[in-house]
């Protein structure tokens, strides 16, 4: 039997990725090295207008607001992505998703000619709402056209693509290409290449046949897709198995957010999500990087080489996720994630130890250094990549745009929340910054050690199937079967 020709699948990914999770990525980086141009500009700005400079408190309350936006924006962009992917449909809620880059991309680019900062703001807000749709609809759509074997890797490549936007936003954003003061807003404006190219590829490529079939109730089309993505014509064993999850789904409407935290049948599924949804925004992932400079400079990194050592941080979690991506279909989720959970408790104690002994050790901020490397690591191999596919794997097609909308909102609600914290935490705990993120670490750790199932090689049908027994072991099992022949899950 011919092996089947993946290579549309690929194509998908790439497509899929490129103006989605790689767009995330990328502007949460380069927005790091116009931080001193755009706060002269705000100030050069404000003063033009009125005749009087900006105190510096309230050129930093800008400046903090312009960075806020942007996970405020993705908080109203993971609400609006349920919606958009039941009604349009999980590729056509991509290519729709690029009408708030060009937009972002106008103002951005004409900010600097405009003397307006507002412009930042608002075209930063936006970016956010691009970034909360497709870090919720691309998971979606990769995880529905995989097959069962290999839809833990493809699902993984959105926390690649997610590396790969912050290690390319580091790389341009380096004085030397466009980090410097008179084309900073072209570097904020660069983020249409992305998308163009996105608007490009992914039109040419299939939506996804899960969507095709049990939510629209095409069966030619979502053939077609089918065989189209795995390059085989022999596609009846896949067929059957997602007619049998059609079947199981008949019936239903799509869920509510709300709903779900309503279903007993869901008190594992909705457990999982925001416990271990919460521990990768807690982990102190962002806070080893907002750290990383100054354990860089105290080691003696010379003050112009530092932002190439930032770029080797980016560097270090790309190269976790690809080898997690490689391996997560051997070894299964939960080993990843309780592994890249202990491994970080370690690294962070390490780390906490070595802030502590710094002025008694001349060779302790080099262990920090290095503890600042492993910490990263540890994180893209496990959290940063498994945890995303959690709302793909542990739920039904009917509650699947649900889940990601609570999953999007919990994951950008936290991230302003630590992004607005994080600083009083640095100044408050000091050298023990790190001990309530590696508490963080141990419950995440235990809780998915413990209490999540392994999906490992299963189907959705199969997955939902398992967790329905462990969520209801004393309740009689079997959907409800309807004769109703289209799933109306496109009504909200």
């Amino acid at each position: 039997m011919r092996a089947p020709d993946l290579r549309v699948l690929f194509l998908v990914i790439f497509a899929a990725g490129i103006g989605g999770t790689f767009q995330f990525g990328y502007n949460l980086s380069i927005i790091n090295a116009p931080t001193l141009h755009i706060q002269k500009f705000t100030n050069e700005t404000w003063q033009a207008r009125t005749g009087k400079p900006l105190p510096d408190h309230m050129v930093l309350l800008l400046w903090s607001l312009i960075v806020s936006l942007f996970p405020m924006g993705g908080l109203f962009g993971a609400l609006l992505a349920g919606p958009m992917a039941i009604k349009l449909g999980r590729k056509k809620s991509l290519l729709v998703n690029n009408i708030f880059v060009v937009a972002a991309t106008l103002l951005f680019g004409f900010s600097h000619k405009a003397g307006s900062f507002e412009m930042i703001m608002l075209g930063r807000l936006l970016m956010g709402v691009s970034a909360g749709v497709s870090m919720n609809v691309q998971p979606m759509y990769l995880g529905e056209s995989a097959p069962s074997e290999l839809r833990g890797a493809v699902a993984m490549t959105s926390a690649i693509f997610t590396a790969l936007g912050i290690v390319m936003g580091q790389v341009v954003g380096l004085r030397e290409l466009m980090g410097g003061p008179q084309v900073w807003s072209l570097l904020l404006a660069s983020c249409l290449v992305p998308g163009v190219l996105q608007l490009v590829s992914l039109p040419l490529l299939p939506e996804s046949p899960r969507y095709l079939l049990i939510d629209c109730g095409d069966t030619e089309a979502c053939l077609a897709a089918l065989q189209l993505l795995r390059g085989t014509q022999d596609v009846a064993e896949e067929m059957e198995e997602m007619e049998e999850e059609r079947a199981a789904c008949q019936g239903r409407q799509a869920r509510r957010p709300w709903e779900l935290f309503q279903d007993r049948g869901l008190r594992r599924q909705m457990t999982s999500l925001v416990m271990l949804g919460s521990a990768m925004e807690l982990c102190g992932n962002d806070s080893v990087y907002a750290y990383a400079s100054s354990v860089f400079r105290e080691a003696g990194v010379p003050e112009e080489k530092i932002q190439y050592a930032i770029i080797g941080t980016g560097s270090c979690e790309l190269f976790a996720t690809f080898v997690s991506c490689v391996v997560i279909e051997r070894v299964g989720r939960k080993v990843l994630l309780v592994g890249g959970y202990s491994l970080m408790t370690c690294w962070a104690s390490i780390f906490t130890a070595a802030l502590c002994l710094k002025s008694s050790f001349p060779w302790m901020p080099y262990l920090a250094m290095s503890c600042v490397f492993a910490f990263i690591l540890s994180f893209g191999i496990g959290p940063a990549g498994v945890t995303g596919i959690l709302a793909t794997e542990l739920f039904e097609q009917t509650a699947r745009p649900a889940a990601y909308m609570v999953c999007g909102a919990l994951m950008w609600t936290m991230l302003f929340l630590v992004g607005i914290g994080l600083p009083l935490v640095m100044e408050s705990l000091s050298h023990f910054l790190f001990v309530p993120f590696l508490c963080v670490c141990v419950c995440g750790a235990i809780y998915a050690g413990l209490f999540l199932p392994e999906t490992k090689g299963k189907t959705f049908l199969e997955i939902s199937e398992e967790l329905h027994r462990l969520s209801l072991p004393m309740r009689a099992q079997g959907p409800t079967r309807s004769s109703r022949e289209v799933i109306q899950s496109t009504e909200l």
